[in-house]
C-alpha cells in the first residue's frame, strides 16, 4: 500500500470515527465545515484525496486537529514522530512545502508545523475557529505574513503570534527560500 493510500484510509476511518463521537449526521459536518455532504461521503469511503483545505476545514469542524484526521496510529502519551512519519500536506513545482510535524488534542488540538516557501510562492489560508492562535518562528529568508489583509515583514530570527480566526496569508516575496515553524492552537468544539 502507498503513502497516499495509507493516508486516504487512515483519513475515512479518523473521519467517520471522530464524526460519530461527535455525533454529528453527514448534514452536520457538511453545514459545520462548509464542505458538500458528497465529499464527505467520498472522503469517508476512501474514494477521494482530499485538498490540505477541505481536510482543515473537516478537522476545525470537529474540533480536532489534522494529525488526528490523518493518525493511523492512536498510541501512548509520549509519541515521537520520526522525519520519514511527518506529513508532507502541500507543495508547488517551484519547491515550496509544508510539512505537518506533530500534534495534539490535549485542550484542543495542537499543531506543529514545518514550512518551506520559494520566492514568489504563497499559501492562503480561510479563517480558523474562533480562539485559533498560531505561533511562528522564521528561521531563513523573510515571510510575509498577511492577516486580515494587513502584511507584516518577518525576517530570519523573528517569531509572530496572531489569532487565525480572519483570513491569512503566508508570502514569501523576497530573492531567497523561507524557511518557518508554525505551531497552531485550535480551541475544544464546544
Amino acid at each position: 500500500m502507498s503513502d497516499l493510500d495509507q493516508l486516504t484510509q487512515s483519513l475515512a476511518r479518523n473521519l467517520k470515527r471522530w464524526r460519530g463521537e461527535r455525533g454529528f449526521t453527514l448534514d452536520a459536518l457538511a453545514a459545520r465545515s462548509g464542505v458538500s455532504r458528497g465529499m464527505i461521503i467520498q472522503i469517508e469511503q476512501a474514494r477521494t484525496n482530499p485538498s490540505v483545505g477541505t481536510t482543515v476545514k473537516l478537522a476545525d469542524a470537529l474540533g480536532v486537529s489534522i494529525t488526528t484526521l490523518l493518525d493511523y496510529e492512536q498510541g501512548p502519551h509520549v509519541r515521537l514522530v520520526p522525519p520519514e512519519q511527518a506529513v508532507r500536506m502541500w507543495s508547488t513545482d517551484a519547491g515550496s512545502h509544508t510539512t505537518l510535524l506533530v500534534g495534539t488534542e490535549s485542550r484542543g488540538p495542537l499543531e506543529l508545523w514545518s514550512w518551506t516557501l520559494m520566492p514568489g510562492d504563497g499559501s492562503p489560508s480561510d479563517p480558523h475557529p474562533e480562539g485559533t492562535t498560531e505561533l511562528l518562528h522564521v528561521s531563513a529568508g523573510e515571510l510575509t505574513l498577511v492577516v486580515d489583509g494587513q502584511p507584516y515583514a518577518v525576517p530570519a530570527g523573528t517569531s509572530a503570534t496572531f489569532e487565525a480566526h480572519v483570513p491569512h496569508e503566508y508570502r514569501n516575496e523576497g530573492a531567497e527560500p523561507v524557511e518557518m515553524t508554525m505551531a497552531v492552537s485550535v480551541p475544544p468544539v464546544r
